[in-house]
Formats: structure tokens, sequence, C-alpha cells
């Protein structure tokens, strides 16, 4: 996949992203043996760069994967306790990834997991506010006066949350399923905000995250992102 080039070298540990800049605008580095300018991209797998004659150290493959998290799995890579976690499911995926944002023990769906700390790092901050859409199985107080609760701009932990886009999908005999957007993703913020509208919540899975839907991706299995939803994280804003 091609990647800009001053990314490419500043990923490669040669030097940071700014020098790499610099060394482009000097004329330092070819690809292919032909100069670049700032903006060009390449792709690892098949161009050629060198910087001042010497090839650029190889560049770890970016791998970007989704797993369809079951319940009773923690979202980290080891636990102390012997608990199972996510890495126990992405064994097989050739090399280290790791969990971008969390999916409680007891909640299940969409993860995404990474080895590209830039792009990790984008989508966690907290002014990034990516939509994360939840099917949320829940029972307790009366469903029709619940809902203008949920959608209300709830205190939770001290923190006035932005208000959730919930809908009402389904009504069944004790329970109902809802849809809950959020773009926060505070510690157990749909629980939370179903106990302050009388309700319990009896299933959480998290079915898309900005452009990412879950699909019929089994429980407990992985797959990797295709090239246009990886652009799609990439443009996130």
């Amino acid at each position: 996949m091609e990647q800009r080039i001053q990314k490419l070298i500043a990923a490669s540990g040669l030097m940071s992203r700014r020098a790499a800049e610099a060394a482009i605008a000097s004329g330092r580095v070819l690809k292919n043996g032909e100069h670049v300018l700032l903006g060009d991209s390449a792709d690892p797998a098949r161009d050629k760069l060198t910087i001042d004659g010497k090839p650029l150290p190889e560049v770890e493959r970016m791998v970007y994967i989704m797993l369809n998290k079951p319940r009773g799995y923690l979202t980290t890579m080891s636990d102390d306790r012997g608990r199972k976690t996510v890495a126990e499911l992405t064994s097989d995926v050739g090399t280290r990834v790791f969990p971008v944002g969390r999916l409680d023990y007891d909640s299940e769906g969409l993860l995404l997991l990474t080895n590209d700390g830039e792009l990790a790092q984008k989508l966690c901050h907290p002014s990034h506010g990516i939509k994360k859409t939840y099917e949320a199985r829940v029972c307790g107080a009366n469903i029709d006066e619940a809902l203008p609760v949920l959608r209300s701009p709830l205190v939770i932990d001290g923190y006035k949350i932005q208000p959730a886009n919930v809908k009402l999908l389904k009504r069944l005999d004790n329970s109902a399923l809802l849809s809950v957007t959020i773009s926060e993703g505070r510690n157990r913020q749909i629980r939370k905000m179903c106990g302050l509208a009388g309700l319990s919540v009896l299933r959480l899975r998290r079915v898309s995250e900005g452009a990412l839907r879950l699909g019929a991706l089994p429980a407990g299995k992985w797959r990797s992102l295709t090239a246009d939803e990886i652009e799609n994280l990439q443009k996130e804003k």
C-alpha cells in the first residue's frame, strides 16, 4: 500500500518526519533511482527507496485487522491474573498487534487491532470523536420513558457526556433491543447511561466504528481490513 515517503522514512526509525521532509527537499531521497518531491508516495513492497545512496532500512509491515471479540475476553495483550485476552484470538496474525481503544470484559463485537501506532494514537485521541454504534439488549424500566433519558446529555462520573443517538430496534417479551451511537467512549459509558435510565444491560455488542462494519464476522474470529477500509480510517477527522 502506498504511503507518503516522509512517513515511510520516519517509520523506518532512520530519522524524524521533519528530518525526512528536509532530506527530500534537499534531493537526498530517490525512489527507484529518481529524485522525489515532498508529497510523493511509495509502496515499500514494490519501490526501492534510498537516502544518500543507501537503502532505506526495512519498514515493518503495517497490519490492520478487525476482531469480533466475544464476551469473557480482556481487551489487552496480557493479564497477570491468567484471564483470557484478545491476544489469544489474534496469535495467528503473524505479527504483534495491539487493540485500538477497548471493549469491556462482558462486551463483545468489533475491535480494531494494528501495529500502526500513529494511527492508533490518532483514533484514540479524545478530539477525534470517532462514532461507535452498539446493539444493546436491555431490560428494566418502561422503555418509552427510558429512551428520552438515554438521549439526553447525562452526567457520568462527574462528566457531562454528549447526547447519544439512540433508536429502538425491537421490543421483546421482557426486554428491548436498542441501537446506541456514541462518540466519546468513556469507561462503561453505555452501561452507566442505561443505569441512569433505569435499565440493565443484558448484552452489549459493538457493530460499527467509523466506516467499519462488523457484518457477519463470527465471534472469536478476525479478518484483515480491506485497502478501502484502511484508507477510510486514515481519512477519519
